[in-house]
């Protein structure tokens, strides 16, 4: 495992190895959406990896899609935050923020009776959501007036500086698995015929705004981005998924980000292909890995330069010192999903 140890530039930061901690949402944040105490212990218990990305995190108010997923947008989750980042680089860890917004993956029972808002008023289908009534049926979005827009923009920005007051060392911004700004990129969620739908450079004009945004509070360096180009979850296709992740590849160089960090496949096998290949040959920063990877093929990924490192998500989840049991060749616990949205300390810090 020589590669997965090597340490890796990435951005403004070098990481002690290339093993990544992808954002995993678990549902454990308080009322008012703070980060809990549970959720500080389960930080610092994981600091070994070269970078914790944790959990998506609402950047404005009424976005909730999962219930009890944290928070950023008021003091209050600011202050909460900060508990969770101290526990970290109190362990010699380094921790993103994955900001995020929603998008029609939210329902009106978890946001105090909002609609949700989206691209284009086509709903999530063949899924349902967990929420204080129990599962439902998720509903028909509200598409975003053009003149809204530059608040989503506005909710990214002020995320971003108190990502910042929290004590993280850079943020993730989510453009991945049908939230908000995926929905944007992809042809199957976004129909509109003004200056943000159409063609792929439309299409993904709301990313690259956040983006500059976001990039303007941390600088480049302490910013990624997270994509899925293929992956159907929350409803997802496009036409042409390649063209995409190509376009978007090109695009990004401009913006000397720390990272892009690519979900390579899709969880239900509805679209095929090979974006990481095409991402690889037309990126020209530091590009992580994600979905599905074993040790071993992490290590060849990297020894071939297929991608610079990878993270993982699920092993993480049962095995806090992952990085340790690779390196020393431990078998690996196997997580209970059962446990992976239900609360509490089972299945999360034990």
């Amino acid at each position: 495992m020589e590669h997965l140890f090597k340490p890796l530039s990435l951005g403004a930061l070098t990481l002690p190895n290339r093993i990544l901690m992808a954002p995993l949402t678990r549902c454990r944040a308080d009322e008012g959406h703070l980060a809990s105490d549970l959720m500080a212990q389960h930080y610092a218990q994981r600091a070994s990896a070269g970078l914790i990305i944790a959990e998506a995190t609402m950047v404005m108010e009424h976005t909730s899609a999962f219930w009890k997923e944290p928070a950023i947008y008021s003091d209050r989750q600011v202050d909460a935050w900060r508990k969770v980042t101290d526990a970290v680089h109190t362990q010699g860890g380094r921790i993103f923020l994955q900001l995020w917004h929603g998008g029609r993956a939210c329902h009106p029972l978890l946001n105090a009776g909002r609609e949700p808002v989206a691209p284009s008023a086509i709903p999530i289908t063949r899924s349902e959501v967990l929420t204080p009534e129990g599962w439902k049926p998720y509903v028909t979005p509200r598409e975003l007036r053009e003149d809204e827009i530059p608040d989503i923009v506005a909710g990214f920005t002020h995320a971003a500086h108190n990502a910042k007051a929290a004590g993280f060392d850079g943020v993730e911004v989510h453009g991945a698995n049908g939230y908000l700004l995926d929905a944007f990129l992809r042809d199957g969620a976004n129909q509109r015929t003004d200056v943000y739908g159409g063609s792929i450079e439309n299409r993904a004009r709301l990313l690259l705004e956040v983006l500059t945004a976001v990039c303007s509070v941390w600088g480049s360096k302490r910013v990624g981005v997270r994509l899925s180009p293929l992956n159907s979850f929350n409803s997802m296709v496009d036409s042409d998924p390649v063209a995409l992740s190509i376009w978007l590849a090109k695009q990004l160089n401009a913006f000397n980000l720390a990272y892009l960090h690519i979900m390579r496949s899709d969880f239900f096998q509805v679209q095929h292909g090979d974006v990481l290949s095409p991402i690889r040959e037309h990126y020209q920063g530091t590009l992580i890995g994600n979905m599905g990877y074993s040790p071993e093929e992490a290590e060849a990924a990297i020894s071939q330069g297929l991608v610079d490192g990878i993270s993982f998500g699920v092993p993480f989840i049962a095995n806090a010192n992952l990085p340790e049991k690779i390196k020393t060749g431990q078998p690996l616990n196997q997580a209970n999903p059962e446990w992976f949205y239900t609360g509490g300390a089972q299945g999360y810090i034990d």
